[in-house]
């Protein structure tokens, strides 16, 4: 199945895929042994900071060796990227899907660059996604200081003249460890509303670590300084995917907290040791278990694959 095939399957059956970011060996197994363990179909985001981070051609081989190691469907994805350049680039290097971020552009020019994308990827069989609105906070070079939420209007007219495979919305999530500067709040009227206008569409929730109030206490508490941090509630997430046609979430906050944290509380516990397998292997375990939890809990797609 292609993954455009999963994204029907999952709005069909009242799922998502998790899309979850990674920028090294230890992430990228955390999360491919957790999709292994709960059979369940996984999307492996990878942003062009990571991206140019661990280079093109350590990327490549990743791919191949993450597909030959283990028997999931997998899906490599490059997250947010911003310009036609870094999108033929994952291209080349066999990404499954790619997605062309131009919504800080007009509408017109975020058209035009899309389908720019669209029209070249899909010669290739690759699955694009765009974005329509505007997420607030800051993502490695993805930065917006203002939220703007989906036009379920243009969401139809642009759909139809990209010939995207699904789209990102902008709905009241926000990237960071901070989304919400008051109580946590998504607008499902404008969900529904896109979803009348784009019936059986596939979507994408970006901006949705639910950025755990324990993690952030044991943050902390091993001597973290996180004084703001507010996530997307896991029951909002689950509603979104379950009820409404969300049938991708990116995560990758979350997974930042979880290396974080792991680190932090082996160091705090072992302060001597300069043995980097064992603390990238707690890094790794730490991730898993946060990639279990949303397969199982959030996403609903345990046993999907």
């Amino acid at each position: 199945m292609k993954l455009v095939d999963y994204y029907q399957d999952a709005i069909k059956n009242g799922y998502a895929l998790g899309a979850f970011n990674f920028c090294n060996l230890e992430s990228l197994k955390g999360i491919l042994n957790s999709a292994k363990k709960n059979n369940s179909p996984v999307i492996v985001a990878i942003s062009s900071g990571a991206l140019n981070y661990m280079g093109d051609e350590y990327v490549r081989e990743f791919i191949t060796a993450s597909k030959k190691c283990y028997d999931i469907p997998m899906f490599f994805h490059l997250d947010h990227g911003k310009d036609f350049e870094i999108c033929k680039r994952a291209i080349d290097l066999g990404f499954d899907s790619v997605m062309i971020d131009a919504s800080s552009y007009e509408f017109e020019q975020n058209v035009a660059l899309t389908k720019q994308v669209a029209d070249y990827a899909h010669k290739f069989d690759i699955q694009v996604e765009g974005e329509l609105g505007r997420l607030r906070g800051v993502e490695d070079e993805h930065i917006s200081t203002e939220s703007l939420f989906t036009s379920p209007q243009q969401a139809k007219e642009f759909v139809e003249r990209t010939g995207v495979d699904s789209l990102a919305i902008a709905i009241g999530t926000s990237h960071g460890i901070n989304k919400f500067q008051g109580q946590p709040k998504l607008a499902f009227d404008i969900l529904e509303k896109i979803q009348n206008e784009l019936p059986n569409f596939p979507l994408v929730l970006h901006g949705a670590s639910s950025v755990d109030e324990n993690t952030i206490h044991e943050l902390n508490e091993y001597g973290g300084k996180i004084e703001k941090a507010k996530g997307v509630p896991k029951e909002m997430l689950n509603l979104a995917c379950t009820k409404y046609n969300i049938c991708k979430i990116n995560v990758d906050t979350d997974i930042r907290m979880a290396t974080t944290l792991a680190l932090r509380k082996f160091f705090s516990n072992d302060a001597s040791s300069v043995d980097t397998k064992k603390y990238f292997g707690e890094v790794q375990v730490s991730i898993e278990n946060v990639v279990t939890d949303k397969i199982k809990n959030v996403f609903n797609c345990q046993n999907r694959a």
